[in-house]
């Protein structure tokens, strides 16, 4: 081992070498650590263990007094941390590996939670061991005897690259304490502030210990931007959170066709999103520019460094734009449809030929086939589970029903409980609003069985009413190009063995300025022509189903709302309080991937709008719903199931609820999961807040829920059923909510995309012609009578539409091989608190017994909504999945 003061001559030496390494040739020293790293070996050690710096002497005189020497006791401390992804190439590795031989890796300084410190306790931490992904750095304190027990580090990072913070194990005499850091840290060139982190024992701020209440209130200041000096767009290093409307999915100075309005605000209600201070659109002042690269978020919510490498979902979202047209250029006619069933089908058994060097192997290793060197490569589907199974269930009735309950959207069923069915929009612009949809035609389809009363009384008529929703824009969505749509209601009776049955759909246009309403009914029918009229009403209701999933119960309901707890959490919550290490799995990656979509999905011209009915008026819909359905206090499920009729209160039941339904596949299983939920957060919430008085007293609890409320979604600020933070059950009832939407929600209605949608015909995102009946020519009427496929596969997306979206919801149903599943491995800090530890061990117990529970069901013939011949089991809930698409698992948060 070397002491620093013989390194001198030798330092001197390597700095020269090691920068002549920026040239062809590298030096000897920079050549044998990167061997070490190649070869997993320890790093050289060229420094003396000893401190590196002191703040003040031993010995102070002040005046004539000397003081005793301060007793210290050495401390060891071990830090692991990651490279940036792909960063360990670029010309700045030599100058890091100065760094490294210097032994001036890192600067760590020690933080007491005990005393006022009057003597800085630091060391440089130096990179001893490399084995990719992980680094390990160690350094050693001369730390006081009465320093007391250090509850935070400052850390400041010497190289020339960010470097992940994974955490840090400190030794200390009475024991060792763990710090989880799991964030980047920019260089100090970039910036020289040390960066604060908190030990894993988590604080109420009342409780904080003094020493530290600096340090709390001052990481949220820099979070909050308060501390930001310069101006114009943020950059990652900074890590503000803030918000803002979403003013950037058009992109008016590129195309005119791209301006889309603000939305958010008194025109269009909406969640907000993560502020980027971007500059505002030359054209259009009120959207804000899109120019090239990332959009920011800040560093710490974009993929880890794992999840960027292994599962390429970061690029394949950023490579959408690139993807695409490639893609189209191969399709004969991209704008036209499939000319038969066989040529859909060929998709998964004989693929599209695909230029060899398109590049897109490596972005779609699951559907790029490379048949080798001399051959093009081959773009093929995989089949969906839905037709692997049964490759003709999705053309029948109870297929299609039980899919409301089991599917890919169990979100929207409803009991009705009036009749007749009557639209609640002003007649005199949208017309007659009471629906045709007659007793006589139920009763026809029912085989008479029952009357009205006693059908409603029995709580046994269902429906996807997208009605309302709908019909203001008909008119609207039928100017744009090839496309159509229609408002509708389906109606479903429920049988005695708890399936459900279509027996009508009821297709609407509003007036318009030409003509007068058009409404018609169609029922499954006893002959050709009805039966072809029935599949196609049935294509147009499923198409808006499939619509009203991607855009309110996937985007709006999970992505969306989501975002705003987790900007005010950031401000307003310190790492180190409870609440937020409680949440923070629930939000990690959510808003990546939010920003991701903003680029590539529901932006201007992207995917939603290319490929789903409601085009450019995409967001404007979504915050349509917002505006007149999303409530907070009914995001969570018990809640979601009694507003639809799907359930009543009744202690006496499991779960404290009776559904309407026993066999309801999506709620039998999301209510063991909202329990064990409810469950674990309620242990949690009462061991921190053991009195309502901590709740209440808590400023920086408030102040985060205050900020969601009135903030984060504003435009509903003034709703008088927000819950207010008083007492245990108002927290563990906000906390549950929000978990429930991150983990149970957005599993149910996200990782089986391609599953059921992967077949486009069982969910087509639009419909592009007219049903046959409407207005119809003699051309029309000829084609429908002669050819009924063909209209069917006209009314289907085209094969560029279609294409795109199977390859978006293959991308978009995939885990990644690191994905944090719902109670799989607790967070280190909870495992800190052996009380918490317990509480979380029966919550991963309550899983397990979930999972048993799904096994179980899906093998009993009994429940017909998820077992039988060729039936699709319902595994959506399934908390825990391998990688890839498996139609299960429950990862914590929203990041796909």
């Amino acid at each position: 081992m070397f002491c620093r003061e013989s390194l001198s001559s030798l330092q001197t030496l390597s700095v020269a070498k090691s920068l002549s390494s920026l040239f062809p040739k590298q030096s000897a020293l920079t050549s044998l650590i990167s061997a070490g790293r190649r070869n997993k070996l320890p790093l050289p050690n060229l420094r003396r263990r000893c401190k590196v710096t002191a703040s003040r002497s031993n010995i102070e005189q002040e005046g004539n007094i000397v003081k005793e020497p301060i007793k210290k006791i050495k401390v060891k401390g071990y830090i692991t941390a990651q490279e940036e992804f792909l960063e360990g190439i670029t010309w700045l590795r030599p100058l890091d590996e100065i760094a490294d031989i210097r032994g001036r890796s890192l600067l760590v300084e020690l933080i007491s939670a005990q005393t006022d410190q009057r003597i800085t306790v630091e060391d440089y931490a130096q990179r001893v061991w490399a084995e990719a992904p992980d680094e390990k750095y160690e350094c050693e304190f001369e730390m006081p005897e009465d320093f007391g027990p250090v509850g935070a580090i400052k850390v400041q990072n010497q190289y020339h690259r960010q470097l992940f913070l994974k955490g840090m194990e400190l030794e200390l005499p009475g024991g060792s304490v763990t710090f989880t850091c799991e964030s980047w840290v920019a260089p100090k060139s970039v910036d020289p502030t040390k960066r604060i982190f908190f030990s894993n024992k988590s604080y109420l701020p009342s409780e904080t210990p003094e020493p530290l209440k600096k340090y709390r209130k001052e990481e949220l200041e820099t979070l909050q931007g308060k501390n930001r000096e310069q101006v114009g767009e943020f950059t990652k290093f900074e890590r503000i959170y803030d918000y803002d409307v979403y003013n950037d999915v058009g992109d008016p100075d590129n195309d005119p066709e791209l301006a889309r309005p603000v939305i958010g605000g008194l025109a269009h209600p909406y969640p907000r999103r993560c502020k980027t201070g971007r500059k505002p659109c030359e054209t259009d002042p009120s959207s804000e520019q899109r120019y090239g690269g990332e959009f920011y978020v800040p560093r710490d919510e974009e993929f880890s460094t794992a999840k960027a490498t292994s599962f390429k979902g970061k690029a394949v979202l950023a490579a959408i734009p690139s993807i695409f047209p490639q893609i189209e250029s191969v399709l004969l006619d991209p704008q036209s449809p499939f000319p038969h069933f066989k040529a859909i089908q060929n998709l998964f058994e004989e693929g599209i030929q695909l230029p060899k060097n398109a590049g897109l192997l490596p972005l779609l290793p699951r559907i790029i086939k490379a048949l080798g060197e001399a051959q093009d490569d081959i773009l093929q589907f995989e089949a969906p589970v839905l037709i692997d199974r049964d490759r003709f269930s999705w053309l029948r009735d109870d297929e299609f029903a039980r899919q409301t309950l089991a599917g890919l959207n169990p979100y929207s069923i409803q009991l009705v409980e009036e009749w007749p069915l009557k639209s609640k929009l002003d007649p005199a612009v949208y017309g007659d609003p009471t629906s045709l949809i007659t007793w006589e035609i139920v009763e026809r389809e029912v085989k008479g069985n029952m009357t009205v009363d006693e059908a409603l009384k029995s709580k046994r008529l269902f429906v996807l009413d997208y009605h309302d929703l709908l019909l203001p824009y008909v008119n609207k969505v039928r100017e744009l190009d090839n496309t159509t749509l229609y408002a509708s209601r389906t109606l479903f009776f429920l049988s005695d063995d708890s399936t459900l049955r279509p027996v009508a759909i009821e297709l609407t246009c509003p007036p318009n300025i030409n003509k007068p309403q058009w409404k018609q009914v169609f029922t499954p029918g006893y002959d050709a022509t009805s039966r072809w009229l029935w599949k196609l009403a049935k294509t147009h209701a499923v198409s808006h189903d499939a619509g009203y999933h991607q855009l309110i119960s996937h985007w709006l309901r999970t992505h969306c709302c989501t975002e705003p707890y987790i900007i005010a959490a950031n401000r307003q919550l310190s790492a180190m309080h409870p609440i937020y290490r409680l949440l923070h799995p629930h939000f990690r990656y959510t808003m990546e991937i939010n920003s991701r979509a903003r680029q590539s999905l529901v932006n201007g011209g992207g995917i939603i709008e290319t490929c789903f009915w409601p085009g450019k008026y995409s967001l404007e819909l979504s915050s349509a719903v917002y505006d007149k359905l999303w409530r907070f206090d009914m995001e969570g499920l018990p809640a979601d199931l009694i507003r639809r009729g799907l359930a009543e209160e009744d202690e006496t039941a499991e779960h404290g609820l009776r559904l309407r339904i026993p066999d309801y596949p999506f709620a039998n299983d999301g209510l063991i999961l909202w329990d064990a939920i409810k469950e674990w957060v309620t242990d949690y919430v009462k061991h921190y807040y053991p009195d309502e008085g901590l709740i209440t007293s808590d400023e920086e609890l408030q102040g985060w829920w205050s900020e969601v409320r009135n903030i984060g979604h504003g435009d509903k600020k003034d709703e008088p059923w927000w819950p207010v933070l008083k007492t245990q059950d108002d927290l563990i009832g906000v906390v549950t909510t929000i978990a429930w939407v991150a983990s149970g929600h957005h599993a149910a209605v996200n990782f089986g995309q391609y599953g059921y949608g992967g077949y486009f015909p069982n969910r087509p995102t639009t419909t592009r012609i007219r049903m046959p009946v409407e207005e119809p020519t003699d051309e029309e009427l000829k084609e429908f009578y002669e050819s009924p496929e063909k209209v069917m596969l006209k009314t289907y997306p085209s094969q560029k539409q279609a294409t795109l979206v199977m390859v978006t919801l293959d991308l978009l149903s995939t885990h990644s091989p690191d994905e944090e599943y719902i109670g799989e491995q607790p967070e280190s800090t909870w495992a800190n608190d052996p009380v918490i530890y317990a509480a979380f061990k029966k919550f991963k117990g309550r899983l397990e017994y979930l999972e048993g529970v799904i096994d179980e069901r899906n093998v009993n013939i009994t429940l017909k909504n998820r077992a039988g011949a060729g039936v699709v089991k319902y595994e959506l809930l399934k908390p825990l999945s391998d990688h890839g698409v498996t139609g299960m698992g429950v990862p914590y948060s929203i990041s796909i």
